[in-house]
């Protein structure tokens, strides 16, 4: 099959091919590192162990990789491709150190290895080079005759990334299976032969690096296992010079590393709303570039891009997620509110704090009283179950006050209008129980209010929300003669009836009587409760409607007046 569009080329290869001359492959230094599992190591050789059971004229594809390759050169940046090219590299040099022929091990070692040629002109070298941390170990520990037998005996104390234990593991998996009862040696042989002659991938080959990019892009939409930020990379290190290309390529890795992928992930559609102050319209892939990115790689600027947005943006993001802002002082109060944030249940909020940690990182007393208003514009959207379109259409608006135009703390659209405190107070004094999204949030923030300590932190394993009356007390018990059946449908899932305890649900003690619930259930090991909500219940003699009542009256009054929602 041959495909031809100007410098676009697209060929079905055998792995003889593939593995020879032809090909000078090299993984880019702007690449993601190498990542496959066991897991999928050992299900390429079960599909080629399923294949061997096939006609012998059946050919078996692997599937694709995309090149940026001139006609003229075997020099190739593997642009799609890494994960496959290197697991069947360590496949080949597996096969090859475990076979007992002369013959098997010399012709599997050309597939590895280039032996060169003098009269050629042809380098002695391997023929996939990994990206140059990685190089040096998969040459001597794969690539090299013999390595993978000296790969066994590593101590995987001494691998410093992850690269390096997936290459490692990869190995140990593919040598056990091959060496199993499954794989006696002429099996192996048969694998061998299937690998040179009936093992197909299609090499797309082009000298554009953007045409090689569109295609990458494309293959991302059908579903292969890339992400936007892998595309966005792409684009950012291929448009440097060749001499920062490593350099960027190490600043972006150490960034995704720190972050972890979701994270970093998520901090591309952060950086999005930052920049166009509006909700999503279209996938990432598609408004990313346009908004932000191109500004920088069309004007020469993508080293900016990283340095002056990027790694700016993702240390702001985690100072955001670890509550860990530094400041000669004031840092405390900033990171109170932080943590509250993180409670709040959904994440639509942190590109307005990711702006504000950004712009004013030099203004500790200025970032609490923005994060104080934004915790509280976060909490009220979250009691008045304002879902996902409106939230985000209210924090772009807030972005815009506040950056576009220098509103400041005195944005109209960070206060809450009177119908809005109007519901939020409805909710709180409502059924809060049935408010699942909100609960756990409502509950920890008005025992901090309670604790009167503006610092305190929740690092209990297990928080859970528990009813004091309970839901479905026996038929004999106490709470019948102390509740009627409507007085028990109007308090059970009010806030004044729920307390927080760090442990899990006891279906049994969840119904004792106030005074057995108390002493057996309430209590932590020391005879004390972690919460100070749960403590006020410890106090009480009682529990009935009026000491509900008075209970609601002073939990309302005190959460009203954090979030300023007027008097109860």
């Amino acid at each position: 099959m041959l495909t031809n569009t100007a410098q676009l080329t697209a060929h079905e290869l055998e792995l003889l091919k593939v593995f020879s001359s032809d090909f000078d492959f090299r993984i880019p230094e702007y690449q993601r590192p190498y990542s496959w599992r066991p897991e999928h190591a050992l299900q390429l050789l079960d599909d080629l162990g399923e294949a061997l059971e096939q006609s012998e004229d059946e050919p078996y594809f692997l599937g694709s990789v995309v090149l940026v390759k001139r006609p003229e050169s075997a020099d190739s940046d593997v642009i799609d491709g890494q994960q496959r090219l290197t697991t069947l590299t360590i496949l080949l040099s597996v096969l090859r150190d475990l076979s007992t022929e002369d013959e098997v091990r010399a012709e599997l070692a050309i597939m590895v290895r280039e032996p060169g040629s003098k009269v050629q002109g042809l380098e002695a070298k391997p023929r996939l080079a990994l990206r140059e941390r990685d190089a040096d170990f998969f040459k001597e520990f794969v690539q090299e005759p013999g390595g993978t037998t000296k790969l066994l005996g590593i101590n995987e104390n001494h691998l410093t990334h992850d690269s390096l234990r997936s290459i490692v593991d990869n190995t140990r998996s593919l040598t056990t299976m091959l060496k199993s009862d499954k794989w006696p040696e002429d099996r192996r042989f048969r694998l061998i032969q299937l690998l040179s002659k009936r093992t197909l991938l299609v090499v797309v080959t082009t000298s554009d690096l953007d045409s090689a990019y569109r295609i990458f892009s494309v293959m991302n939409a059908r579903g292969l296992d890339l992400s936007p930020s892998d595309i966005f990379k792409s684009q950012v290190v291929g448009a440097l010079s060749d001499a920062d290309r490593k350099t960027y390529a190490d600043k972006w890795e150490d960034i995704e590393a720190a972050l972890g992928r979701q994270d970093f992930g998520d901090l591309f559609a952060h950086v999005r709303m930052i920049y166009a102050k509006q909700r999503a319209q279209a996938d990432i892939l598609k408004e990313f570039p346009k908004q932000v990115l191109n500004t920088y790689t069309n004007s020469g600027r993508a080293a900016e891009f990283v340095d002056d947005v990027l790694v700016p943006y993702a240390d702001a993001y985690q100072q955001l997620r670890g509550a860990s802002f530094t400041a000669a002082s004031g840092a405390d109060t900033v990171n109170d509110w932080l943590r509250r944030l993180n409670r709040v249940g959904n994440t639509d909020w942190r590109p307005v704090a990711l702006w504000a940690l950004r712009a004013k990182w030099d203004d500790p007393s200025w970032l609490a009283s923005f994060l104080q208003q934004l915790e509280r514009i976060a909490a009220s959207m979250l009691l008045r179950r304002v879902y996902a379109t409106p939230r985000a259409l209210k924090y772009a608006e807030i972005l815009r006050d506040v950056d576009e135009k220098g509103l400041g703390l005195s944005a109209p659209s960070l206060q809450l209008s009177a119908s809005e405190i109007k519901a939020t107070r409805a909710a709180l004094d409502g059924d809060v129980y049935l408010h699942t999204q909100g609960r756990r949030f409502i509950l920890l923030r008005v025992d901090e209010v309670l604790a009167n300590s503006p610092g305190v932190t929740y690092d209990n394993k297990v928080i859970t929300v528990e009813h004091v009356l309970p839901q479905n007390p026996a038929s004999k018990s106490k709470w019948h003669k102390s509740f009627s059946d409507d007085e028990r449908s109007e308090w059970t899932h009010r806030l004044a009836n729920l307390v927080l305890l760090n442990r899990t649900k006891n279906s049994e003690a969840q119904n004792y009587d106030f005074d057995v619930k108390k002493a057996k259930y309430f209590v932590g090991k020391k005879g004390v409760s972690t919460f100070a909500l749960t403590s006020q219940v410890l106090s009480a003699d009682k529990w009935n409607p009026r000491t509900l009542e008075g209970r609601q009256k002073s939990l309302l009054s005190a959460i009203f007046e954090e979030w300023g929602l007027g008097a109860v």
